[in-house]
C-alpha cells in the first residue's frame, strides 16, 4: 500500500531567516513518519531575499515547491494558493516563523488517522501581556456575537485538513476571504489539540495593530450583513425619536406659542428626513451587501515565479 502524502503549506512574507531553519525542523520531525511529504512555500511578495532562499532550498530538495506572488496579496491569498496546489491526502497550514511548533504535526496526523477531517491546533495565551489577553478575549466575544459561525479564542490557521475538507474549501470562491470563518463554515468532524504559545525566533511580526483591526473587520463583514442591519435599526430608532420630538415640540408650540420663528419647521424637516434617509440607506445596503459579495471576480493572487510546473515535468520523467 502506497504511503499517504502530506502537503505542508507555509505562507511566507519576509521570512528569509526562517526558510531553511523551518525546513530543517520539519524534516527532523517527519524523518520517521509513514507519510511522504511535499512542502509548499508561498512567498507573499516578500521584499527581502525570501524567494532566493526558496530557490536554493528547492534546488537541494525535490519535495520543496514554491510559489512567489507579484506583490503582497495577504495571508488569505497565500493559504488559498497553497490549497489549490496541494496534492496531498491531507494538508497542514503552518507559519514559517516557528511560532507554530512543528512537533505538533504528529498530533495533527494522529487526529487525521482517527478519521477527523479537521484537526485544529489551539494555543493558550502564555507569555502574552495582560492588555493583549484582554483585547483578544474581547475581540472573540464581539466576533462571535456578530458573525454566523463560531470562532474559538486561540484558534488560527494552524490546522490539518483532509482532502475532502480541502476540496470543500476550494468550492468557496468569494474574493474577500476570512479563513477562520471558512474553516468553521465547511464543518466536518473536528478535533482540537492544544499547545503553549511560542515566541518568534527570527524577524518581526507582520501583524501591526492596524492590520489586526482590519482583519477583524474583514471577518465581521465577510460572514453576515449585521452591520448593514444596524444601519437599518439606527434609521428606525432615529425616525422614532424624531417623531417623538416633533410631537413634543408641536405640543410646546400649542401651549406656549412660537418662541423662535422657523425653528420648529427646520428641525422637524432635518430630523424626519434624516431618519427616513438612514432607513433607506439600510434597506439599500442590505441589497448592495449581497450584490457586492457576488460580483467581485478578480483573481485572488498573481504568480511571478514558481517551480511547480518544473516539478510536474520531473515527476513525469521519473514515471517514464
Amino acid at each position: 500500500m502506497a504511503a499517504k502524502l502530506l502537503s505542508v503549506i507555509v505562507p511566507s512574507y519576509n521570512e528569509a531567516d526562517n526558510v531553511e531553519l523551518f525546513y530543517e525542523e520539519l524534516t527532523k520531525e517527519l524523518q520517521y513518519s509513514s507519510y511522504n511529504c511535499e512542502v509548499i512555500y508561498v512567498d507573499d511578495g516578500s521584499s527581502d531575499t525570501t524567494l532566493l532562499e526558496l530557490k536554493e532550498l528547492a534546488d537541494q530538495h525535490y519535495n520543496v515547491h514554491y510559489l512567489s506572488f507579484t506583490r503582497n496579496f495577504g495571508k488569505e491569498a497565500a493559504i488559498l494558493a497553497g490549497f489549490q496546489h496541494a496534492k496531498g491526502d491531507c494538508a497542514v497550514v503552518i507559519d514559517a516563523d516557528l511560532q507554530h511548533p512543528v512537533a505538533l504535526l504528529h498530533d495533527l496526523l494522529e487526529g487525521f488517522e482517527e478519521g477527523y477531517d479537521q484537526v485544529i491546533a489551539r494555543r493558550n495565551r502564555k507569555g502574552e501581556s495582560i492588555p493583549r489577553k484582554l483585547l483578544s478575549t474581547l475581540y472573540y466575544q464581539v466576533m462571535n456575537k456578530f458573525i454566523d459561525v463560531r470562532i474559538q479564542n486561540g484558534v488560527g490557521d494552524f490546522r490539518l485538513l483532509s482532502r475532502r475538507a480541502i476540496d470543500a474549501l476550494l468550492i468557496l470562491s468569494e474574493g474577500n476571504r476570512f479563513s477562520k470563518g471558512l474553516f468553521s463554515w465547511i464543518g466536518f468532524e473536528q478535533k482540537t489539540v492544544y499547545y503553549d504559545n511560542v515566541t518568534r525566533q527570527n524577524g518581526e511580526s507582520k501583524w501591526s495593530i492596524g492590520k489586526l483591526i482590519n482583519y477583524g473587520i474583514d471577518g465581521v463583514v465577510s460572514f453576515n450583513t449585521k452591520p448593514l442591519r444596524l444601519c437599518l435599526y439606527a434609521g428606525f430608532i432615529v425616525l422614532f425619536l424624531s417623531i417623538a420630538y416633533i410631537l413634543y415640540t408641536f405640543v410646546e408650540v400649542l401651549i406656549r406659542g412660537v418662541i423662535t420663528p422657523g425653528y420648529f419647521t427646520l428641525i422637524t424637516a432635518i430630523l424626519f428626513l434624516g431618519g427616513v434617509q438612514l432607513v433607506s440607506l439600510g434597506v439599500i445596503g442590505e441589497y448592495i451587501g449581497r450584490i457586492y459579495n457576488e460580483t467581485k471576480r478578480r483573481p485572488h493572487y498573481l504568480i511571478k515565479d514558481t517551480n511547480i510546473e518544473e516539478m510536474k515535468h520531473y515527476e513525469k520523467n521519473m514515471e517514464a
